[in-house]
């Protein structure tokens, strides 16, 4: 597969919204580089504020811009975006439901050598547990343009969480986002495999692996963890019986916790989750880490023929 960057759709297309919209305004927390916010502060350097490192200022600031009509898209590293900065995300934003669009870079292990203290693992859970708040995870480049240009038009807080490094393209330019809505990527019957982000390639190329060993499992992207479309979930499973969740994430709190919630309430099944459980991240490359913390394709098609055939 192609591979391209989910930041760099997100600095593309932020541009062009620039150009469309005279209201929308970019903060940065001295990353735009990174975050790649570079390009619109270069078109349009009125209505672009680099806060510094200061993302608590970053983000009240965003809420005050919010409130005169504007429309502020915040970024920094998802660390400090929902770490360093969550008691004015919920104050600021949140509470007053602002119209305000927080875009992370740099979520997950595959932060890759930037190591432990950058490695956002718990940023999902800090955010879906807000009220107001909607949660998104692109699993790819066009999904994340989609994405954008969903959160331009919407009226009330986003976030959004991107990876650093370059993930497979899945979708191409056609793609819409659909508030809300998870999307069946491949169907099947033995298995429901739910995953978000940088994963959703993952599991995708576990299936491949799963069908030679006679599994046929169904991909569910889950671009929107909140609110989490649990009408596509529950069919799905009712379907195969059984579910994994996989993700570059605390397994506490994030989309293993969000299905399994919704199967206890709605349709108790089999489950298993991946991600990260009761570690913090470390330095090295993106695919090495992966295969680390046990989140490669193999580990998933392992995973799921020891849950399936114990």
């Amino acid at each position: 597969m192609e591979k391209k960057a989910s930041r760099v759709a997100y600095g593309e297309t932020l541009l062009e919204l620039g150009k469309e919209n005279p209201d929308i305004v970019v903060l940065d927390a001295d990353l735009s580089g990174s975050t790649k916010t570079a390009l619109f502060a270069k078109e349009f350097p009125d209505r672009f504020f680099n806060m510094g490192i200061a993302e608590q200022s970053m983000i009240t600031t965003a809420a005050g811009l919010a409130t005169v009509g504007k429309i502020p898209f915040a970024s920094s590293f998802a660390i400090f975006a929902t770490g360093r900065a969550w008691e004015m995300v919920r104050q600021a934003v949140c509470l007053g439901n602002k119209n305000v669009k927080i875009v992370a870079t740099h979520a997950g292990l595959t932060v890759g050598e930037d190591g432990a203290t950058h490695q956002a693992l718990e940023d999902m859970a800090l955010t879906r547990v807000l009220p107001h708040l909607t949660v998104i995870v692109p699993a790819d480049y066009f999904e994340t343009k989609a994405a954008i240009r969903f959160a331009a038009d919407y009226i009330g807080p986003v976030y959004v969480r991107l990876p650093r490094s370059a993930t497979p393209v899945i979708f191409d330019e056609s793609v819409e986002f659909q508030h809300g809505k998870a999307r069946i990527l491949r169907k099947g019957m033995d298995i429901s495999i739910f995953a978000c982000g940088v994963m959703v390639a993952e599991a995708l190329n576990a299936a491949e692996l799963l069908k030679n060993v006679g599994i046929n499992a169904e991909i569910i992207n889950i671009s929107t963890l909140k609110p989490l479309d649990t009408e596509t979930i529950v069919q799905s499973v009712s379907k195969t019986g059984n579910a994994l969740t996989v993700e570059e994430h605390n397994i506490i709190g994030g989309l293993g916790s969000a299905v399994a919630e919704t199967l206890s309430e709605n349709h108790p099944a089999p489950l298993r989750r991946m991600g990260v459980i009761e570690k913090f991240g470390r330095s090295g490359k993106a695919g090495d880490l992966l295969k680390a913390y046990g989140l490669t394709a193999e580990d998933i098609a392992k995973e799921t023929v020891s849950f399936l055939k114990p």
